[in-house]
């Protein structure tokens, strides 16, 4: 049985309508596990190899690869847990989203353009920050001296100031939760829970998304996989 309310206007509020009406709104999200298998990715490089290990997504590539969605995303939220390896070569990762593929004539091979939630265990410390992949505007969030070029459609930096907080959040070696929000113009990420990005940008309202292997000079001369990049809990909700 369902309370009724009466409000002064005389009009009706039933429990079940409130309800009902929640569940539309809870309805139009919807989420997808992306970890579990490799049914919902693709490798549109000629080079880059991707592994299920006990529910996790390991990658491994000779050059500066994205492991890219199958699927094409608007506004939504993802979370994802990445861990990096402990080797003495160059090693980095990140999170492509609302990316789209071109064709780069030199290396004869697709690539992928976009936005990148960025995973920096150097001792700059940008892990969170907002680069775009393939483009001239290259670092977004925080700005670099020589490879920051945004232009028109970078309307706002919320938050302007990268200060301790943010370049330690990241913790190497360990797990770390990555969560992206894109909606609309209005983009954020979190590191570990603290908010490293917060900006408005309309370059681009959707896209693939794609986790990153950024190459490894071991693996490409001799096969040596210490370089690998590891990926679980990989989880898309549309809003």
């Amino acid at each position: 049985m369902f309370s009724i309310v009466r409000n002064k206007g005389s009009q009706l509020i039933t429990a079940l309508a409130i309800s009902l009406s929640l569940s539309a709104c809870v309805s139009t999200q919807s989420s997808q596990r992306l970890d579990n298998n490799l049914d919902a990715w693709q490798n549109v490089y000629k080079y880059g190899e991707a592994r299920i290990v006990d529910d996790e997504i390991h990658l491994i590539s000779t050059g500066n690869w994205f492991l890219l969605s199958k699927q094409k995303y608007k506004d939504f939220i993802l979370e994802a847990e990445i861990k990096m390896p402990d080797v003495k070569e160059y090693s980095n990762s990140g999170i492509i989203f609302r990316a789209d593929v071109a064709y780069n004539e030199k290396k004869k091979s697709n690539y992928a353009f976009g936005y990148q939630a960025e995973v920096d265990p150097s001792d700059r410390k940008w892990s969170g920050g907002l680069y775009e992949q393939g483009t001239k505007r290259q670092w977004l969030h925080p700005l670099h001296d020589k490879r920051s070029a945004p232009d028109a459609d970078f309307k706002q930096n919320i938050t302007k100031q990268w200060d301790e907080t943010k370049a330690n959040a990241y913790k190497h070696l360990e797990w770390n939760k990555y969560k992206i929000q894109a909606k609309g113009s209005e983009i954020k990420i979190w590191v570990n829970n603290v908010l490293t990005t917060h900006v408005i940008d309309e370059k681009t309202a959707e896209g693939f998304i794609g986790i990153q292997h950024h190459g490894s000079w071991a693996f490409k001369k001799n096969g040596d996989r210490t370089n690998t990049v590891k990926f679980r809990n990989i989880q898309i909700t549309e809003i």
